[in-house]
C-alpha cells in the first residue's frame, strides 16, 4: 500500500533569508534606477568655484590671523625683553642697598648716645654721625627705586602674559582657519577627480585662454588712473600676469593669492597696505562701482577676493588654485562687494 506522505514545507528560517534577499534585491535596483546621474562638466565647475571662494574665505582669515601672531610675537619679545632690563636693574639697586646697609651697620650699629660715651674726639664722632645720616637718606632713596622698578616690573609680566594669552588664542584660530581653507580644497580636488581626462583637459584649456587673453601688460587705453600711485601699483602687478595662484601667505614674487598680489604691487608702487581682503577694504577711500578708475582694489564675494580694477570693467586678479594671475571682466569674478582707492 503506498504511503501519501504532504511534502515537508520549507523552514521559516529558510523563508525569511530568501525574503530579505529578495527586498534587498529590489531595493539595489530601485536605488540603482533613482541614483543621480553623473554631474556634468559645468556643475562640477560650479561647485568646485563654490569651494574655492570658501576655501578662499577661509585662506582670508588665515592671513589675518597670521598677520595677527606676528604682530602679538614682536610685541611678547619687546616685552619680554624689556623685562628683562628691568630684572636686571631691579637685580643692582639690590646689591646698591645691601652694600649701603653694610656701610651703615659698620658706622652706626651702636646707639649715637653710647658711641660720644666712648668717643675720644666729639669731632670724629660728628663726622661719623653726618656720613651715618648720609647713609641712611641714600638707602631710603634706594629703597624707593625697589619699590618703584617692582610694581613696574609686575606690571610689565602682568601685559606679558596677556599678550602670550592672545597669542595662543591666535594660534589656535590659525590652525583652524589653514584647516578649514585645505578641506575645502580637498573636496574641490575631489570633485575635479571626477570627471574624465578629456573633461579636466577641457578645463585646464578654458583657464589657460582666459589667462593668454589677458596680454602680456595692461593698457590703460583713455581711462586715466585713479592717481599716480593706483597707476603704478597696476603696472606693477601687470608684470606678474601669468605668475601661479598659491593658497595662503603668498605675496610674491613668483606665486600669489588674491591680497598678496595687491600688497605685494602696491609695495612696489611705495605704499605698505595689510594683508588681508577684511584688512584692505578699510584703507583708502569707499568708492562706487560706477566710479572706479584703473588701480583702485576692487572687492567681490562678500569680501573674500580682491583685484586691482584694471579699466573697462576688467579686474587685474589672482583667480584661485591652478589658475594664473591675468586680467578678466568683473562679471565673471563674482559679485562686486565694494571697491576702495588708496
Amino acid at each position: 500500500m503506498a504511503s501519501h506522505r504532504r511534502p515537508k514545507s520549507p523552514s521559516r528560517a529558510r523563508v525569511t533569508v530568501l525574503t530579505a534577499t529578495a527586498a534587498a534585491a529590489v531595493a539595489l535596483t530601485s536605488q540603482a534606477a533613482h541614483a543621480d546621474p553623473k554631474p556634468t562638466k559645468s556643475e562640477v565647475k560650479a561647485k568646485v568655484d563654490k569651494l574655492y571662494d570658501e576655501a578662499e574665505k577661509a585662506s582670508e582669515k588665515y592671513n589675518g590671523a597670521k598677520e595677527q601672531q606676528d604682530k602679538l610675537k614682536k610685541e611678547v619679545d619687546a616685552i619680554q625683553d624689556k623685562v628683562a632690563r628691568e630684572q636686571a636693574e631691579l637685580n643692582t639697586l639690590r646689591n646698591e642697598l645691601g652694600s649701603i646697609a653694610t656701610a651703615q651697620y659698620r658706622s652706626g650699629g651702636i646707639d649715637p648716645s653710647v658711641q660720644l660715651f666712648f668717643s675720644s674726639d666729639p669731632d670724629d664722632f660728628l663726622d661719623q654721625a653726618s656720613a651715618l645720616d648720609s647713609l641712611t637718606a641714600k638707602q631710603a632713596e634706594s629703597l624707593d627705586k625697589i619699590q618703584s622698578k617692582q610694581r613696574t616690573l609686575a606690571q610689565e609680566r602682568k601685559e606679558a602674559q596677556g599678550k602670550l594669552a592672545e597669542l595662543s588664542e591666535v594660534r589656535e584660530a590659525l590652525g583652524k582657519s589653514k584647516k578649514a581653507s585645505q578641506t575645502k580644497l580637498a573636496a574641490a580636488q575631489h570633485l575635479l577627480n571626477t570627471l574624465t581626462a578629456a573633461e579636466r583637459a577641457s578645463l585646464a584649456a578654458d583657464d589657460l585662454r582666459a589667462s593668454r587673453g589677458s596680454g602680456a601688460r595692461v593698457e590703460l587705453g583713455n581711462e586715466l588712473p585713479a592717481s599716480a600711485l593706483g597707476g603704478a601699483a597696476l603696472q606693477a602687478a601687470s608684470t606678474r600676469i601669468g605668475m601661479p595662484y598659491s593658497h595662503s601667505v603668498t605675496t610674491g614674487p613668483n606665486s600669489f593669492d588674491c591680497s598678496g598680489l595687491t600688497q605685494w604691487a602696491y609695495h612696489q608702487a611705495g605704499a605698505e597696505i595689510t594683508r588681508t581682503t577684511y584688512t584692505q577694504i578699510n584703507q583708502g577711500t569707499r568708492i562706487s562701482q560706477s566710479a572706479l578708475k584703473p588701480g583702485d582694489l576692487v572687492f567681490f564675494n562678500g569680501n573674500s577676493h580682491v583685484g586691482l580694477y584694471a579699466g573697462g570693467g576688467n579686474v587685474l586678479h589672482a583667480p584661485y588654485p591652478g589658475a594664473y594671475v591675468r586680467v578678466e571682466s568683473m562679471s565673471t569674478i563674482g559679485s562686486f562687494y565694494g571697491a576702495v582707492r588708496i
